[in-house]
């Protein structure tokens, strides 16, 4: 009788250490990074993320809850283990034609954790960790059902010690960034959301990628409990479709993405593309990244009128850039020729053309031309038009919806776009998901406050300097960002920013399609220095580097473009100037660079230039006034 007992006591333990394993965690290649899957009460799961500094391991993010809600079954407790699977690694290189990198590689370590609920379905977890973060995404394997999701229970639990930088939720993703020392603020917030463990100073972004047809956009929420940030679905009152996402089996979700370590590993990465899906598109020869005339900003109509559109295509001719866009009214267009006179204009002084589209999802917004993206007939039509009429690249605005239906319609447009060779930018939209790595058309989104808020209020007059130096740590971290820079007149409402403010934007801030905002005056008036470098400043690169700063404080960035190198740095305290210590030991070892220096001048209407050779090991002094700014163009010299 007693052997019998001990050979069951033998048993029990045999299987309790099978079903409930003690090593679910995943490290990166380089060790810095971990990711555990953690068993708690009534067999639900969460995940604890960690970051191993060079002084001490800090549990970064204590509990991620996780869970489903699917319309046959709860799929966030009660869940069995099944199996684990072995550690693989991924180690995939792509290149990539906009953005901080050409060369792009997603390496990790993945593994995947399979549960069955009380229904007996099946669920995977599938985690992975990479040297700058962490990513996790849902799999439900079976082979067929059709199903809805009800709720996604992802939850990220935040230490109210916790420093963040967050957005309020608004279906433009047009807010401001408020920095915030603990969680007393109960609302919905936009991605990314910027966090930093203030013991260790361990910062982490959060945001989600490879968003498809299969699911929607979701944003946080901490309104049911404060720490906790939710993953939230759409509400039902966004737009026209259903707010709830429809999946069909086999079926994975979007990747949860939590880029971790130090600021400049926030910053330089490209974890949102690098786990995204490949690119959909084979030959991108007729892709082409560029600096773009943009006549909205100081004339809010004047695609409306022939000689604006041609004095716009003038600048982009005279400054060497590649697109003029006509923006909305295209279609109203009059004082001495219409579109098609307007088009054999651009075209006649080597400029390309881009044109402005209402997404016409919403009969309350009339601006024109409508009806002409809206369906896929609708958009072969238009699309043939352009091809004749050589139309490069489309800008549609006005989305305003999170929901599936919405993810399938800008899908549908990038899809039908890439079969006539035509790029595409999204405006009142969702920020980017990775899409740009799939379809690398996909040449910018808006989805932030940018110059064009200078005609909607006063507020962005005395915000800018500050916000200007949240969005390179939060917003253009995960993908091109349309902010219409370089500004030098005013608009409606004045700038407080400094004229080497401005100019650096052109570097800081990094578009698929930078488009400059100024009037033609605002460029041509400017001192020899500064007007060569935006004639020169490219809107691709091949390696971005974040050299100082601090969000909300200071920004100083470098991006590499073949051998040349640009630096931007941006200065928001408003009550006395920076004296910074510029480094060059982003350079490589050996190499001598010919500098040229670009900097605020005496006052904030002004510059100051001068040349210097640098190196590696160079250190400067640059000012920076209050809400100043300086550039810098390194040319590589032939030894």
């Amino acid at each position: 009788m007693v052997k019998n007992v001990y050979i069951s006591v033998l048993l029990f333990l045999f299987l309790a250490i099978d079903c409930y394993p003690q090593n679910l965690s995943v490290s990166s290649p380089n060790q810095k990074v971990e990711i555990s899957v953690i068993m708690q009460d009534a067999n639900s799961w969460c995940l604890k993320v960690y970051y191993n500094s060079e002084v001490e391991r800090t549990e970064a993010i204590p509990e991620i809850k996780l869970g489903l809600l699917r319309s046959d079954g709860d799929f966030s407790k009660n869940l069995t283990f099944i199996r684990k699977s072995k550690t693989i690694s991924i180690n995939e290189s792509y290149t990539s034609l906009l953005g901080k990198r050409s060369q792009c590689n997603n390496k990790a370590n993945e593994m995947v954790v399979s549960f069955e609920n009380r229904q007996k379905s099946k669920m995977n977890l599938i985690i992975r960790a990479y040297n700058d973060g962490v990513t996790f995404r849902y799999e439900f394997p079976e082979k067929e059902g059709d199903f809805v999701i009800n709720d996604e229970l992802t939850s990220y639990s935040i230490p109210d010690s916790t420093e963040r930088w967050l957005e309020k939720f608004d279906l433009s993703n047009e807010g401001l960034y408020s920095n915030m020392n603990n969680s007393e603020v109960q609302q919905n917030w936009c991605y990314p959301a910027l966090f930093r463990e203030k013991e260790s100073h361990c910062w982490y972004l959060i945001h989600e990628a490879d968003v498809n047809r299969d699911y929607c956009a979701t944003k946080l929420s901490n309104t049911s409990t404060s720490q906790e940030y939710k993953v939230t679905l759409p509400d039902p009152g966004e737009g026209v479709g259903e707010a709830l996402p429809r999946i069909t089996l086999p079926w994975k979700s979007p990747w949860r993405v939590i880029i971790i370590g130090s600021l400049n590993n926030i910053v330089e990465s490209t974890l949102i593309d690098d786990v995204s899906s490949p690119s959909e598109i084979e030959d991108t020869d007729w892709i082409k990244p560029g600096v773009a005339s943009w006549n909205y900003w100081s004339n809010n109509h004047g695609t409306k009128d022939y000689q604006v559109v041609c004095d716009f295509a003038d600048l982009a001719a005279n400054m060497g850039w590649t697109y003029t866009l006509l923006d909305w009214e295209w279609d109203q267009m009059a004082n001495g020729g219409n579109l098609e006179d307007a088009l054999k204009y651009i075209h006649s002084i080597g400029v390309k053309p881009l044109m402005w589209y209402n997404s016409s999802m919403f009969k309350w917004i009339t601006s024109t031309p409508v009806d002409r993206m809206k369906t896929h007939e609708n958009r072969v039509e238009e699309f043939t038009k352009l091809n004749k009429l050589g139309v490069s690249g489309i800008k549609v605005d006005f989305f305003l919806s999170e929901k599936q239906y919405m993810m399938n319609y800008y899908l549908d447009i990038l899809e039908d776009a890439a079969k006539f060779n035509i790029m595409v930018y999204f405006h009142g939209c969702l920020v980017p998901r990775g899409w740009q790595r799939t379809y690398p058309n996909l040449m910018t989104y808006e989805g932030v406050r940018g110059a064009e808020w200078y005609n909607n209020g006063p507020d962005l007059t005395t915000t800018a300097p500050e916000h200007n130096n949240v969005l390179p740590y939060t917003r253009n971290v995960v993908g091109s960002m349309d902010y219409t820079p370089v500004t030098f007149t005013n608009s409606q409402y004045p700038h407080i920013t400094s004229y080497g403010h401005e100019l650096a934007l052109s570097v800081v801030f990094e578009s698929g399609i930078q488009h400059m905002a100024d009037r033609p005056d605002g460029y041509y008036d400017l001192p020899d220095a500064a007007k060569s470098f935006l004639k020169t400043v490219p809107a691709a690169w091949d390696d971005t580097r974040l050299v100082d700063g601090y969000p909300g404080k200071f920004t100083v960035i470098a991006r590499r473009k073949g051998d040349n190198w640009y630096i931007g740095g941006i200065n928001s305290v408003g009550r006395r100037e920076r004296i910074l210590n510029l480094k060059f030991d982003f350079l490589p070892e050996e190499g001598l660079y010919k500098a040229t220096l670009i900097t605020d001048g005496e006052h904030d209407k002004t510059f100051s230039s001068r040349h210097l050779i640098v190196n590696r090991s160079t250190i400067i002094d640059v000012k920076m006034l209050r809400r100043g700014g300086f550039v810098a163009y390194l040319e590589r010299l032939n030894e």
